[in-house]
């Protein structure tokens, strides 16, 4: 009998992002579950880039078999490089590998290019990723999307696995607004430059609402000024939870354009607050939830496209009223009691 559960995460220190809130919420389940379960986590550093091969063997180093004497029933791995993690009854719930040397590379969202070092550095990743993904007992991630770069990049038959972000049960409907909301993290990788320039296209009397802090603050309020937006976006910076709330609650609906994105809670989140979502074709997760025309709008990776989107839930609220409506009916069926289960088995 499952009793003991360890659940590893590798975390960068002083960033908080959907990683960190989805380990710190399994725990919180797995304990309210009545398991004895704790969190494992080590710090990660990724640059120069033989630090991540570094990183990695220091999970390789840890066996997690037991601590004190006391036997360690389950381990749950999570993002690389947990799932190099030691034990014998491992499992691997994937939130995403080294992103920057999979899909990502040779594109403007990883420092990973055509060289030989390089490459050599990305085939060895993928070939220990392949071993030790390989090694767990079990395997799931947190998307199809997520699921289907394993198979593509490592051959490994990985289920995907939903689960509901850390809000769910405080997110409520409310009138909607003359604003389109923006969360998360400011990234290139999260495209929240394509939601500014979207606004551009779409009509004069709506603004965008940007919840979130990162590195490319600055770059992006310098857009909004060059594109004379200034007056039309608000960056808040980092809210708290009732903050969020609140604003997901007084939204029109949610623009949420990442690049092949992983999961995505946002989608969930807005769904849950019975938000309609705008997101574009190879935005990844996103697209596993957001069906267009019935919850949403799915358009070309486009600030044109993507005005056009946000002019039509304008101009028929009651239209994307019904859209945020059939969100909430697809995002509430998603439980933390069928996550536990499929996890301890």
């Amino acid at each position: 009998m499952i009793r003991t559960i360890l659940v590893c995460e590798a975390q960068v220190p002083f960033v908080q992002g959907g990683a960190e809130f989805h380990v710190r919420e399994l725990v919180r389940h797995l304990r309210a579950a009545g398991f004895d379960a704790e969190l494992v986590s080590v710090p990660f550093k990724w640059y120069p880039k033989p630090e991540i091969l570094a990183h990695a063997a220091a999970w390789r180093l840890l066996d997690l078999s037991e601590s004190n004497g006391r036997p360690i029933d389950l381990v749950i791995a999570t993002k690389f490089p947990t799932y190099f993690v030691r034990h014998p009854n491992k499992v691997v719930w994937l939130i995403h590998q080294y992103r920057a040397a999979y899909e990502l590379a040779g594109t403007p969202f990883s420092d990973f290019m055509h060289t030989e070092d390089d490459v050599a550095m990305r085939e060895r990743l993928i070939a220990l990723d392949t071993t030790m993904l390989a090694e767990c007992g079990r395997r799931f991630a947190n998307s199809a999307n997520t699921a289907a770069r394993a198979r593509r990049y490592n051959g490994v038959d990985v289920a995907p696995l939903y689960h509901p972000p850390r809000l769910a049960d405080r997110l409520r409907s409310g009138p909607a607004g003359a604003y389109m909301l923006s969360v998360g993290r400011l990234e290139s990788v999260k495209r929240v430059d394509l939601a500014i320039r979207a606004l551009a296209h779409a009509p004069a009397d709506l603004s965008l609402t940007i919840a979130g802090t990162g590195t490319q603050r600055a770059a992006l309020e310098a857009l909004a000024a060059s594109l004379d937006l200034s007056s039309r976006v608000r960056f808040l910076g980092e809210v708290g939870d009732d903050d969020l709330i609140d604003l997901y609650a007084g939204a029109l609906g949610v623009i949420f354009p990442p690049y092949d994105e992983d999961y995505g809670y946002v989608t969930i989140e807005s769904f849950l607050a019975h938000k309609p979502v705008v997101t574009t074709r190879d935005s990844g997760g996103p697209t596993e939830f957001v069906e267009d025309g019935v919850n949403g709008c799915v358009a070309d990776a486009d600030p044109r496209a993507l005005g056009d989107a946000l002019g039509r839930l304008h101009g028929d609220r009651a239209r994307a009223a019904a859209w945020g409506h059939a969100g909430y009916e697809r995002a509430r069926t998603i439980t933390w009691d069928g996550v536990i289960e499929q996890l301890v088995g």
